[in-house]
């Protein structure tokens, strides 16, 4: 096999195929996508990092001086919401975005949202062990990120529903070489949930609440604040980061660790493991496979030259398995203690809802253990059709 981001044995398990683009090609160009493969953890780890590359480019050129066809015009509603977030520019903006949305998304709020995300975990997974199991990614995994971020928001229950559909449709942007179909729905996606959100922002700013839509957009800075579409596209990031991988390392967590009992068992007996576990958990299947930078000046990675206006895809899942730096990486390893992976990513992009993941993480987790110990496969789960953002479909087990 080879590597195929198309081909459901590829993205089943990638991971073969990966050592040998780090034996063999660790920097390798890529025909169908056009881009820079990066496969080392080195690499990887450097270009992050690397400010001669970016999220964009059009800070620095227009579309033409990159070699690249101007968007599509029917796909100005997507690019407009994602675009107005912090994920898709670059310093300056960038670092205006990033400052004043950390005023109001702090550490001190996100772990003042424990008791809630851990009630919110019981709950689900006390109903989920009293109807004997079922499906662990719809009934627990799911549910539990997208309410703390719509509480965390503010966003009213009965609209609650919205989000998860919303928040798939516009990632099926992120994919490689989405089809036309995938982009029609992605910009409906985009252009529904930034209405809704103008709506709600607008309703805020006139009578705040005790929620983050206020305090982003109350939040200033020596006069700074962010403008409506700004407060918008936060909030989409927020909601489309804050828990699509949550759900997958919950999901590729568990189904990880049932495919290796010994490793199970061995948390099952001590849940003091539970912090290295969920690091370990991320880094041996990484729900993030890929991450695109663009080349904004000449560089050199592993001897190889790739000019300005490239693009390079950092092999996230290659890079949290290479040898040079995790001690026998295809082990999984709930105690591991020395586990430097990139699954939140690493430089100015580094994942700002690191932490809020991390306790969601560890709540639902625990309770799990705690609440349905014998909890066991009940059918072979299939994969997802992506691997950008990859996860299974579903995970069928039973108590």
């Amino acid at each position: 096999m080879h590597f195929d981001p198309w081909n459901p044995e590829f993205v089943a398990h990638p991971y073969d195929v990966y050592a040998e683009l780090r034996r063999e090609r660790p920097v390798s160009f890529f025909e169908p996508t056009g881009q820079w493969l990066v496969a080392r953890h080195a690499d990887v780890n450097t270009l992050l990092r690397d400010r001669r590359l970016g999220r964009s480019y059009l800070h620095v050129a227009g579309h033409a001086e990159f070699g690249r066809p101007d968007d599509p015009e029917f796909q100005d509603p997507f690019w407009r919401v994602i675009r107005a977030g912090m994920l898709d520019v670059e310093p300056p903006v960038h670092t205006r975005l990033r400052r004043l949305v950390s005023k109001a998304f702090t550490p001190r709020m996100v772990e003042a949202l424990r008791p809630k995300v851990a009630r919110l975990a019981g709950d689900l997974v006390d109903r989920f062990a009293e109807r004997g199991g079922g499906d662990l990614i719809s009934e627990v995994a799911e549910p539990l990120p997208v309410t703390v971020i719509a509480e965390m928001l503010g966003v009213p229950e009965a609209d609650r529903h919205l989000l998860r559909p919303w928040s798939a449709d516009i990632c099926g942007m992120y994919e490689l070489n989405p089809s036309v179909e995938a982009q029609h729905t992605a910009v409906r996606a985009a252009s529904e949930f930034s209405d809704y959100l103008v709506g709600l922002a607008r309703a805020r700013r006139a009578d705040p609440g005790d929620d983050l839509i206020s305090a982003l957009a109350q939040v200033t800075d020596d006069g700074d604040t962010l403008t409506e579409e700004e407060l918008v596209g936060t909030c989409v990031l927020l909601l489309n980061a804050g828990h699509e991988a949550t759900v997958n390392v919950t999901g590729n967590g568990w189904w990880s660790l049932l495919r290796n009992p010994g490793e199970l068992e061995r948390l099952r007996a001590d849940h003091g493991l539970l912090p290295t576990a969920i690091e370990e958990l991320m880094r041996w299947d990484t729900p993030l496979q890929m991450f695109e930078r663009w080349v904004l000046e000449d560089i050199s990675v592993g001897g190889v030259d790739i000019p300005r206006g490239s693009e390079v895809a950092l092999l996230f899942g290659s890079a949290n398995r290479d040898p040079e730096v995790f001690d026998d990486p295809d082990r999984l390893d709930v105690g591991r203690r020395d586990n430097p992976h990139i699954s939140f990513g690493a430089g100015i992009h580094f994942c700002l809802g690191a932490p809020l993941a991390r306790v969601e993480l560890a709540e639902s987790f625990g309770a799990l253990l705690r609440r349905a110990p014998k909890m066991e496969l009940a059918a072979e789960p299939e994969w997802g059709p992506g691997y950008v953002i990859r996860g299974l479909e579903s995970l069928q087990v039973r108590i």
